[in-house]
C-alpha cells in the first residue's frame, strides 16, 4: 500500500486481471471466458438490475434488485424485512445482457450472444451512515445519472428502513459470446437453411409524466436526454 503525504495510506491499485479461483474457473466453453477486469466493469456499467442468490433457511433464493458500484465493491439494496439481505452470508450476484439469438442450421448449435458476470463472496451489511448514504448515491446514479442531485435525499426514517449490502468485486467470473453460428463449416451447410444472428437491443422511450404533476412541470434534462438512447 502506497502513502500520500497529505491524505495518508492509499489503496493498492486495482489489478487489471481477475484472479482465477475454484468458483470462477471456466470449465466449459473456456473460449468465452474472460479474466479482464475491464470486461467485468463494462458488463456492470451496461446494466442496473442484478439477481442476488443466497441460501435462506436451507433453501436457495434468487431475487432481482438494483445495484450500483465503486471500483472495489458492488452495492445492492432492499427492505430491512427482506431475508435475502441479512448480510454476513455467502451470496452470488449475476448480471446478464442478451445481445442476440444465434440461429444455426441445427437446433443443437443454436445459442445466444450474451455478456454475463457472476460475482461470489460474503455480503457485508453496510452500517456506517456515511458509507450507506454514499452507497445509495452510487446505486441511484448508476440507474439514472443526475437523479441524486435532482430528487430529495433519503431521510433518517427512510435510511433506517433500507438495507444496503456491499460485495467485493474481487472474485468474479466473466463470459462473453459474440459472432455467428458455429456450424458454418459443418455438414449441415448442405441443407441450404438460413442461419445467422437475430440481434436484440433495448432503448429508453420518451419520459411519461406522472398524472399528478402540475401542468407545465418540465422533464429534467438528465432524464430527457436518455430518451432514444440504448440501454445495455
Amino acid at each position: 500500500m502506497t502513502s500520500d503525504p497529505l491524505t495518508g495510506p492509499l489503496p493498492d491499485p486495482l489489478p487489471t486481471r481477475l484472479p482465477e479461483t475454484d468458483r470462477t474457473r471456466h470449465r466449459r466453453l473456456r473460449e468465452q471466458g474472460s479474466l479482464e477486469r475491464a470486461d467485468l466493469d463494462a458488463i456492470l456499467d451496461a446494466g442496473f438490475v442484478c439477481h442476488l442468490g443466497v441460501v435462506v433457511d436451507g433453501r436457495p433464493l434468487v431475487v432481482p434488485t438494483v445495484y450500483g458500484r465503486d471500483e472495489r465493491q458492488l452495492y445492492v439494496h432492499g427492505s430491512v424485512a427482506s431475508r435475502s439481505l441479512a448480510g454476513g452470508l455467502p451470496v452470488c450476484v449475476t448480471v446478464t445482457h442478451v445481445d442476440g439469438l444465434v440461429l444455426a442450421r441445427s437446433v443443437f448449435e443454436h445459442g445466444v450472444n450474451y455478456r454475463s458476470a457472476v460475482i461470489h463472496g460474503d455480503a457485508r451489511k453496510v452500517t456506517d451512515p456515511d458509507e450507506k448514504l454514499e452507497g445509495l448515491r452510487r446505486l441511484t446514479e448508476h440507474a439514472t445519472p443526475g437523479q441524486w442531485s435532482y430528487a430529495r435525499r433519503p431521510n433518517r426514517r427512510e435510511l433506517a428502513a433500507t438495507t444496503l449490502l456491499a460485495l467485493s468485486l474481487e472474485e468474479a467470473s466473466v463470459k462473453i459470446r459474440t459472432g455467428a453460428p458455429d456450424d458454418g463449416d459443418g455438414p449441415d451447410v448442405a441443407l441450404g437453411l438460413w442461419a445467422g444472428v437475430l440481434p436484440l437491443t433495448q432503448a429508453w422511450g420518451a419520459p411519461v409524466p406522472d398524472p399528478a404533476l402540475p401542468p407545465g412541470t418540465a422533464v429534467p434534462e438528465h432524464v430527457a436526454r436518455r430518451a432514444g438512447t440504448r440501454q445495455g
